[in-house]
């Protein structure tokens, strides 16, 4: 198994500079955090768009589904940003013969409290398991890209 990783920023890969959450998306960690978590799976990583999900716009989405469509491999992780996770999902949802798997996090991967290295591992696990469809893999939990709202309040995804 292979698995090509399409980054397209969001808060996974934020960097902060200040304390006053003066922000810039970094390049993606998704790598760096494979190789901690020392899976043994091979993997690509290309970094597509670097904005948070709020700014994704028609075009941004239109890259995206592009390249997972294009893409050789059956197998496809896309880290994004949780806002608009579905709505991104929904744009693929017409990808045939390929496992989709979007994740990101609540935290930056790099803050030591993150919930990024958890999330990615979840949606490796779930590349691995799947068949062919779009998932989003958040809050410990795998759902059809269709049947998942994120709960901002309590900071977590659910079922719809």
């Amino acid at each position: 198994m292979f698995i090509q990783i399409f980054g397209t920023g969001g808060t996974l890969d934020k960097l902060y500079h200040d304390a006053l959450s003066d922000y810039q998306i970094g390049e993606p960690m998704a790598g760096e955090l494979l190789e901690q978590g020392r899976v043994s799976i091979g993997y690509a990583v290309e970094s597509l768009i670097r904005k948070d999900s709020l700014e994704l716009d028609d075009a941004d989405r239109q890259l995206i589904h592009d390249k997972v469509a294009a893409c050789p491999y059956e197998h496809v992780l896309i880290t994004h940003g949780t806002d608009t996770m579905t709505v991104t999902g929904a744009c693929l949802e017409d990808i045939q013969g390929k496992v989709i798997v979007l994740t990101g996090a609540m935290q930056p991967a790099r803050f030591r409290d993150s919930d990024a290295l958890f999330n990615l591992g979840l949606a490796v696990g779930a590349l691995n398991t799947l068949g062919h469809g779009v998932y989003i893999a958040m809050s410990g939990r795998v759902f059809p890209a269709d049947q998942v709202k994120k709960n901002r309040l309590a900071g977590r995804f659910e079922s719809t």
